[in-house]
């Protein structure tokens, strides 16, 4: 939100009425869940979750071999000790809320309806999506949909940073 400010899609009101509205939101759902960090590949993890989807997403992807995962936190447990019988380093992540997981899918249409209210403008700067992992195109970041996707869809973490280092880029500052 605040790279999609300072870009010049969202002003600077509309992008503390989405922060806002996103922690009340966040705020208003009952505390639980999980989320580890697996130190393994996306394919991996991808595989491992799969009878459990309902139940667990993959929230971010943070490196070639760092996959967070978040969800129910007995389905988020059983598919990490899956990970650390076999060696694989798991790190527990101390977090309020399993974000980016399907315990986020209550929150989904209250927040894109408030996000529908927003004016939205084409970027002045490059912009690159932490959903996709690329430039924003167009007028992609310019919808209800966009914002609410960033709830409940993984972090592109590595590929944005592998954009921006093709992309020339050497210094980088990370808000959070």
């Amino acid at each position: 939100i605040t790279a999609a400010c300072v870009a010049g899609v969202l002003s600077l009101e509309d992008a503390i009425t989405l922060v806002a509205e996103r922690g009340r939101l966040m705020g208003s759902l009952p505390a639980g869940g999980a989320m580890a960090a697996i130190f393994a590949d996306e394919t991996a993890v991808t595989a491992a979750i799969a009878d459990c989807q309902d139940q667990v997403a993959i929230a971010a992807l943070n490196g070639p071999a760092n996959v967070v995962i978040s969800g129910v936190a007995t389905a988020v447990h059983r598919v990490a000790s899956l990970f650390e019988e076999q060696g694989v380093k798991v790190r527990h992540l101390t977090v309020s809320h399993a974000f980016h997981s399907p315990l986020m899918d209550s929150i989904l249409t209250p927040f894109a309806q408030v996000a529908g209210t927003l004016s939205y403008h084409r970027p002045r700067l490059r912009l690159i999506s932490n959903l996709t992992g690329r430039q924003v195109q167009g007028d992609e970041a310019q919808t209800a949909v966009y914002w609410r996707d960033h709830i409940r869809q993984p972090v592109r973490f590595a590929e944005s940073v592998a954009q921006l280092i093709a992309d020339g880029f050497t210094h980088f500052v990370e808000i959070g």
